[in-house]
C-alpha cells in the first residue's frame, strides 16, 4: 500500500500542518517523511514538502516557523498594510535567508522521498511544477536547489515579490491554481505513477479556514466594492473543495484522509499573524491528539519503500 501526503498552502499558518505532524512524529518516534512514497504541498506546504522529502524532520520543520517566521513577516503591521496597495507588502530578503540558512545548497535530487511542488509561470500563465525524478521524462528539476523550489512555491502575490529562476522564468505562489494540492497528488499517482485506486491512501491536511459568506451577494447583485475582499476566499474555497472531490473520486472517498479544516472566527489566523504561532502550534498538537488512532495504522505502521530517482539508476546502469 502506498501512501500519500499532502499539504495545503496557508503562510505562517503552516505552523499547524507542522505540529500536527511533528505530533505524530513524537507518537511514532520515527522521521514521518519516511513512512510516505509521494509528498506533496504547495506555498507553506511546499517548504513543509520540501523539508520532509529532504530528511529533516517534523519538529525540526516546526522549529523553522517557530524560529524564523517572526523574522520573515516583520515589520509594522498598519504600515505595512499601506504599502500593500502599491508592492508586495514583505521583502523576500529574509524569507531567502531563512530557506538558505534551513537547506543549504542541497538539490531536489537528494530528496529520499518522492515530491511535488507546485508554482506557476507568471510569464506565461501556465502552471510550473518542480518534481523529483519519479518519472523518466522529468530530467531537469532534480538539478535544481530545493531553495529556488521553496521561494517560487510561496513567492504569495501581494505578500512577496515574485521569485526569478536561474533560468530567468518569473515563478509564482502555486496557491494560485493549487492551494490545495490533494486533487494533484492523487492525479501524479494515478497518471504519472501509474498507481491504481486502491493501491493507495492519502492523507491530507489544511491550515485551518474562516466561514465562507457570499449572502449579500446571493440577495442582490454586487459590484467590486462588496466582491474584492472576498475573491480570494472564494477561489480558496472552490479551488479546496474541487481539489478534495477530485482526490476522493479517482482514489476513492475511502481512500482520502483530510484533517486540517477547522473552522476558525474570522481574521482569527492570518497568513501573517506571526503572535499567534504558539496557539496555532497547540492546535495542531491536540488535532493530532484526537485522530492519531484513526491514522496510525493506515499510515504508520510500516516505512515506504526505498525511494530511487531515475537519474541515480541510469547511472549505476551506465556503471555496469
Amino acid at each position: 500500500m502506498r501512501k500519500i501526503l499532502s499539504i495545503d498552502g496557508g503562510g505562517i499558518k503552516g505552523v499547524f500542518p507542522a505540529s500536527f505532524l511533528a505530533s505524530i512524529e513524537d507518537a511514532i518516534e520515527e522521521n514521518i517523511g519516511d513512512y510516505f512514497d509521494l509528498i506533496i504541498g504547495t506555498s507553506t506546504g511546499g517548504i513543509i514538502a520540501l523539508g520532509l522529502a529532504s530528511g529533516m524532520s517534523a519538529k525540526d520543520v516546526l522549529a523553522f516557523y517557530e524560529n524564523d517566521g517572526p523574522a520573515i513577516f516583520k515589520g509594522n503591521r498598519i504600515l505595512k498594510g499601506l504599502q500593500w496597495f502599491s508592492s508586495a507588502k514583505y521583502s523576500e530578503e529574509p524569507l531567502d535567508k531563512a530557506l538558505k540558512n534551513c537547506f543549504g545548497e542541497k538539490k531536489i535530487g537528494e530528496c529520499s522521498t518522492r515530491v511535488v511542488v507546485p508554482s506557476m509561470n507568471l510569464d506565461t500563465g501556465e502552471v510550473h511544477v518542480y518534481k523529483t525524478a519519479h518519472h523518466v521524462r522529468f530530467k531537469n528539476d532534480y538539478k535544481k536547489s530545493i531553495v529556488e523550489a521553496a521561494r517560487a512555491t510561496s513567492a504569495a502575490p501581494t505578500f512577496f515579490p515574485s521569485m526569478i529562476a536561474e533560468s530567468g522564468t518569473a515563478l509564482i505562489d502555486g496557491g494560485m491554481w493549487a492551494n490545495n494540492p490533494v486533487g494533484t497528488a492523487v492525479v501524479e499517482a494515478i497518471g504519472v505513477l501509474g498507481w491504481q485506486p486502491g493501491e493507495f491512501k492519502v492523507l491530507s491536511i489544511g491550515c485551518t479556514k474562516e466561514p465562507f459568506s457570499a449572502d449579500g451577494a446571493r440577495k442582490s447583485a454586487k459590484g467590486a466594492g462588496y466582491w474584492a475582499p472576498k475573491l480570494a476566499d472564494a477561489f480558496m474555497s472552490g479551488q479546496t473543495s474541487q481539489s478534495l472531490g477530485t482526490a476522493q473520486l479517482l482514489a476513492g472517498h475511502e481512500n482520502v484522509y483530510r484533517y486540517g479544516d477547522n473552522v476558525m472566527p474570522k481574521d482569527r489566523y492570518k497568513l501573517d499573524g506571526i503572535k499567534e504561532i504558539k496557539s496555532l502550534k497547540g492546535l495542531g498538537e491536540t488535532e493530532a491528539r484526537k485522530v492519531l488512532h484513526q491514522i496510525e495504522d493506515v499510515f504508520f505502521k510500516e516505512k515506504a519503500e526505498s525511494f530511487v530517482p531515475f537519474h541515480q539508476l541510469i547511472k549505476e546502469v551506465e556503471a555496469g
